[in-house]
């Protein structure tokens, strides 16, 4: 214990500690290890007795039912030793259950009946109505349900003053109410699996409740335990309030400070927002969602000519947008490549931002040959097939492929040429949650041969020295991603582009030399973010490690 209390702030950073060091206060409350023992409280066997008898008074009044109780505890069902003036108890003989007198209401029924009393269900309050079943304080344990296994909210928790609970709450008094209070925190701590029955719905009917092994410590330690209990849960919520708000605050001033960086107007309000967070590296990035965020401003900095600046002796963009033309024009001639119809020409409202003098803006079309993928389903019969891998919308990620599970499909062996994959194709997915709507990524002739999907575009340079790279960096960036969420047709959670929309996409083209600095940039700062995730990594197994070796040394 004074392990926990020595590294309790530091050992609270590791993942998911939360949950672990509340469940471990539990574990050593009812273990006897979380307060002293004083040998002059009277020992848990005068509790057994006083709610024996009390349990008797009940049913000799007729105020509650004979119970069915599970055999007396045996020395080979001990899990652990208990301290001195402890005992081995069923639940069932030192608790009195009131589950006959529960009343389940329809959610129909309480539409009906809205009030100001509390109505329970397994896991809590669900719902208010105008009447009231029991009054005072109770102990309500769930009966059924995946939290029962999945202990996602507590299981047992205390209801006041007046009100309904339905049948999917166990209701349990005892004699003593710090009793009560006592059997709150045993039955959060323990593992109920043992006494839960079904697997698609799970419950914990009241003869297995009944069979609960409880180490019943005295009355006046059963006190400290639940104060005990209740100091160290105040502690981790405040704990948690404090990372939760330092977090937040992290955050919120990493978001500032990346949006003054991609709002700066001039050279000197840029180069002061690039100060500020570099100044404070270390405390911004010991978060990953700020990574993640850095991430994204470097890909919009790049896309918009902010993160590296241009040389004069470059070539203009709109030579090599000629040279694309030209050679588009020879494919279409030669028909080697199909021509579209028009589109409407693109106008300044078109453009997102404004970019350098030496960049020109351009459709997607006019500098890639799109394609569509082989549709799903189609009827072959008659004709010569060959099954091939394919990929899926679920293998093109942005910025990267997911090549773990491939499947195949049958296509007609006439029209392989037509859509396989080549080295350096670009591929797009048409839909999917609205935030993934074309997603970009490069193929790499990872599987040969290979295509893909009608779900699937596929992005084919003209000119073999056209840099693909550029292309994927400006469609996986945030303006592309509002482009798409602006021309996508959208429904409930799901949306999607077609060929029409991705052809009309406006691409910033710099000149060439300039989009290969801009990619080897954008590739060592994503190499610095890898790193940054690798750090808070490595800091939250080192808190992980502190927090296992204060539960093993417990």
């Amino acid at each position: 214990m004074k392990l926990l209390e020595k590294h309790f702030d530091t050992a609270f950073n590791a993942h998911n500690s939360v949950k672990r060091l509340r469940q471990l206060i539990l574990n050593l409350a009812v273990r006897g290890k979380l307060v002293s023992q004083d040998p002059n409280d009277l020992p848990a066997s005068e509790i057994l007795e006083k709610a024996r008898t009390e349990r008797q008074k009940l049913i000799d009044e007729k105020k509650i039912r004979q119970p069915k109780l599970s055999s007396e505890v045996s020395q080979t069902d001990l899990p652990y030793e208990l301290p001195l003036g402890w005992a081995w108890v069923r639940f069932g003989d030192i608790s009195i259950n009131r589950d006959a007198e529960r009343i389940p209401i329809s959610k129909e029924q309480r539409e009906g009946t809205q009030g100001v009393y509390d109505y329970y269900g397994a896991s809590g309050i669900i719902d208010k109505i105008d009447d009231y079943l029991f009054e005072g304080d109770l102990l309500l344990i769930g009966e059924d349900g995946a939290n029962l296994i999945n202990r996602s909210t507590p299981i047992a928790f205390i209801a006041r003053g007046k009100y309904w609970v339905n049948n999917h709450a166990h209701v349990i008094d005892a004699h003593d109410h710090d009793l009560l209070l006592y059997l709150e925190k045993y039955i959060n701590a323990i593992d109920l699996k043992p006494y839960v029955t079904g697997t698609a719905q799970p419950k914990m009917n009241q003869v297995k409740m009944n069979s609960i092994m409880v180490a019943l410590p005295p009355i006046p330690e059963q006190r400290r335990i639940v104060a005990k209990i209740d100091q160290l849960m105040a502690r981790c919520d405040e704990l948690e309030k404090l990372r939760a708000e330092r977090d937040r605050l992290q955050i919120t001033v990493h978001k500032v400070a990346c949006d003054r960086l991609l709002t700066a107007k001039d050279p000197d309000t840029f180069t002061r927002s690039w100060q500020f967070i570099t100044q404070h590296f270390s405390e911004l990035y010991s978060v990953k969602e700020n990574v993640t965020e850095l991430r994204k401003a470097i890909l919009q900095l790049a896309v918009m000519g902010k993160l590296v600046p241009q040389a004069p002796n470059d070539i203009s963009a709109s030579d090599l947008l000629e040279e694309i033309s030209l050679e588009k024009q020879r494919l279409i001639k030669e028909k080697t490549t199909r021509k579209s119809k028009p589109l409407p020409e693109l106008t300044q409202d078109d453009f997102p931002f404004s970019i350098p003098n030496s960049w020109r803006w351009s459709k997607f079309e006019d500098l890639v040959d799109i394609g569509s993928g082989v549709t799903k389903g189609r009827k072959l019969a008659g004709r010569k097939v060959i099954a091939l891998p394919y990929l899926r919308v679920a293998n093109v990620q942005r910025g990267y492929l997911d090549l773990d599970v491939i499947k195949k499909i049958e296509i007609p062996k006439d029209e392989i040429d037509k859509y396989a994959l080549h080295q350096g194709d670009l591929l797009l997915t048409e839909g999917g949650d609205w935030d993934k709507v074309g997603r970009a990524a490069i193929w790499n002739s990872e599987i040969t041969p290979c295509i893909h999907q009608n779900h699937v575009f596929k992005a084919r340079r003209y000119i073999s020295k056209q840099n693909v790279h550029w292309l994927e960096c400006f469609l996986n960036s945030a303006p592309a991603r509002d482009y798409f969420a602006g021309a996508s047709k959208q429904t409930t959670n799901l949306a999607s582009i077609n060929k029409t929309q991705l052809r009309r996409c406006p691409i910033p083209m710099p000149p060439l030399p300039e989009q290969h600095r801009i990619v080897t940039k954008v590739d060592q700062l994503m190499t610095l973010c890898d790193t940054l995730e690798q750090q808070i990594d490595a800091a939250t197994q080192k808190q992980t490690a502190l927090l296992n070796v204060i539960i093993n040394q417990i």
